[in-house]
């Protein structure tokens, strides 16, 4: 049997595995108390509050049918008892029913993609009818989708493939993905055409905008030879890697027109022992290039945060055991996103353009004490995932 990926780990590098074993661990903990009995759903994040006394306690905040959808996604590669401890004492698969269920209430085309992934992923026995919910909300009017969004409809339809007839649907799923590029850039916008982002910033493209698409893309060759699809993964990825950061930053805005990093910050832990993992995995998996260094000096991030060991006044850690959380993210902290904004706009009209003096006005020392319970879920997903699976 071919070892999951936190198993290869350990063979590669042992304070990495111990470290990737660490947030396994504390995303089974954590899971649960993200999980609200009365209504069986997951929260939208737990906000972290310092009491007078200087300990920290989480308030949940809103829920989230999204969110739930992927925590699923990662929970049902667990053994059926530890998905029931995550799961509110539901399997994977009877979890998933609830969500198929709610389905007619989904407006939202990316939360409905995700629950038709989890029904084909979980064999559920409603696959069907959460296809034809992503079908109503995703018809055939040439519109532009989000992209992200749009890759988790060619995930959903990936997975379905070799149980319902999809092929139509597949097909348009796929080449619109590949047709979002702009011009021979391999990286893809926030949107699949013109329409939904403001013209000053259509060309910016985010961390999720890259990891999605190419994720599909590759699970779309997975399902059936389709190398023009695992070659526009892999240029996406092998683009991103070469622009990860020194210390293993997996950056945020990039430009989508010239394949360049339009604003770095914020650097979200989700990206690092998650969502870059995953996606890059599913490539490899797929017949895609090995990004298994990028991975792992991704991951390092976690505990060795150059941006906080820079400001010794700001320290504090990212992972918290005892909490069961990880803090979502270290920014600038600039009002109203300032830098993001001056980088975006000034980029349209001069790509490349940095705002170098932005950089020692607004240095990236703060740290967003939230965590959401998708961060959990594509962490199962992309350690305990493999080509077994």
């Amino acid at each position: 049997m071919i070892p999951t990926r936190i198993q290869a780990l350990a063979r590669e590098d042992q304070p990495l595995h111990a470290l990737a074993e660490r947030l396994l661990a504390l995303a089974e903990a954590g899971l649960p108390a993200m999980y609200r009995a009365a209504d069986d759903s997951f929260v939208f994040t737990l906000a972290g509050r310092r009491d007078p006394d200087g300990s920290w306690r989480l308030e949940p905040r809103g829920t989230s049918v999204r969110y739930a959808a992927i925590t699923v996604l990662g929970a049902r590669l667990l053994p059926v008892e530890r998905q029931r401890a995550v799961l509110g004492g539901h399997t994977a698969e009877e979890y998933t029913g609830l969500l198929v269920q709610r389905l007619p209430e989904v407006a939202n085309l990316g939360d409905a993609a995700l629950v038709a992934w989890c029904a084909a992923e979980t064999g559920h026995p409603k696959l069907s009818d959460a296809l034809e919910r992503v079908a109503a909300l995703d018809p055939r009017d040439g519109a532009p989708r989000y992209t992200v969004e749009a890759a988790w409809v060619l995930s959903a339809l990936a997975a379905a493939r070799g149980t319902v007839d999809v092929e139509d649907r597949f097909v348009a799923a796929r080449d619109r993905l590949l047709r979002a590029r702009i011009g021979d850039s391999p990286l893809f916008p926030h949107a699949t055409g013109p329409g939904l982002v403001p013209w000053y910033r259509s060309h910016v493209g985010c961390f999720a905008d890259q990891t999605y698409p190419l994720q599909a893309l590759a699970r779309a060759h997975a399902s059936g030879d389709d190398h023009e699809a695992l070659a526009a993964a892999d240029a996406c990825a092998a683009r991103i890697c070469a622009l990860q950061g020194d210390g293993g930053q997996w950056w945020w805005h990039y430009d989508a027109r010239t394949g360049g990093v339009v604003e770095g910050y914020p650097v979200y832990s989700v990206h690092q022992h998650a969502m870059a993992p995953t996606a890059l995995f599913d490539l490899t998996d797929a017949g895609g290039g090995d990004y298994g260094a990028a991975i792992r000096l991704g991951l390092r991030w976690m505990t060795e945060v150059p941006e906080l060991a820079a400001a010794p006044e700001a320290s504090e850690p990212m992972v918290l055991d005892d909490l069961g959380v990880t803090w979502r993210k270290v920014y600038r902290g600039d009002p109203r996103k300032a830098v993001r904004a001056a980088r975006g706009i000034g980029t349209r009209f001069a790509p490349g353009l940095r705002l170098g003096p932005l950089d020692g006005m607004f240095r990236p020392a703060s740290v967003d004490r939230e965590c959401r319970p998708y961060e959990f879920g594509w962490m199962l997903h992309a350690w305990y995932g493999g080509p077994q699976r």
